[in-house]
């Protein structure tokens, strides 16, 4: 029988596009991010004194780890975040952890009074936040990737968050921690909603990651809003000293160079 659209000549499949927060890191350093981007062939990374955050293709070959190496250099740590292939055998794996990325799905978003801007002026009181919490790496140039917001009570600064990662239509929202003595007053809350108040204002959507570990955080980010969209891991490992595409000046002054396709 005949059926209809039975000449039209045969249609392919349209082609996966990935999703940008299946590779964020990547994402951002071919986006948003892309001015902080240092390349070795598909490798990019963010400069080391701003987040420690290295992208790899999706399905890297040895050129690529041979370009983290020569990126990187021998003995680095070298950090990589919604990563699925293990690295070569011989690299030293120093960190892994489990974690999950949550989205925008009812933020009540809104500006905060009482949250102030903090810039390049506010690193060292930020740092010093950083080191009584943890809540994860902040670098003296992290702040330059966003906006960080901050709650400061007699004049001292004991809250903050702000923007990190930046794929394209989205932006991370990380460095969210408090100090223990105003802990159990909201403030971590009020600042995810007022820095994704900004994100929204741009039209784009706010995400983050976690600890699969840090249950409180995800109850209150879920709490928030967010929902859970994948699991994900966290790991460093360690450039071996003999890596393939090592020189002696590896890891000194990246240069950006004609990326493979």
């Amino acid at each position: 029988m005949h059926s209809p659209g039975s000449d039209l000549p045969h249609q392919p499949r349209p082609l996966h596009r990935p999703h940008p927060l299946d590779n964020p890191a990547r994402s951002s350093l071919t986006g948003p991010h892309a001015h902080f981007a240092e390349r070795r062939g598909r490798v990019l990374r963010y400069p080391v004194d701003v987040t420690p955050w290295l992208a790899l293709p999706d399905a890297p070959d040895d050129q690529d780890w041979a370009d983290v190496a020569a990126l990187a250099g021998p003995g680095a740590s070298v950090t990589l975040t919604a990563f699925r292939e293990p690295p070569p055998s011989d690299w030293e794996i120093v960190f892994h952890a489990e974690g999950v990325q949550l989205v925008d799905e009812s933020v009540a978003a809104a500006p905060d009074a009482e949250a102030v801007a903090l810039g390049p002026a506010d690193v060292p009181e930020m740092l010093d936040l950083v080191a009584r919490t943890r809540p994860g790496p902040f670098l003296p140039r992290t702040v330059e990737l966003g906006t960080y917001l901050g709650i400061r009570r007699d004049g001292v600064l004991v809250a903050m968050a702000g923007e990190r990662l930046h794929p394209p239509g989205w932006t991370e929202i990380s460095g969210v921690c408090t100090d223990e003595s105003v802990r159990g007053q909201g403030l971590a809350g009020r600042l995810v909603r007022a820095v994704a108040h900004g994100i929204r204002e741009r039209g784009e959507t706010p995400f983050l990651h976690a600890a699969a570990s840090n249950t409180s955080a995800i109850r209150l980010y879920e709490a928030l809003g967010f929902r859970l969209r994948r699991r994900t891991q966290f790991l460093s490992a360690l450039v071996p000293p003999k890596a393939p595409g090592l020189r002696a000046d590896a890891g000194r002054e990246p240069v950006p160079v004609p990326g493979r396709p």
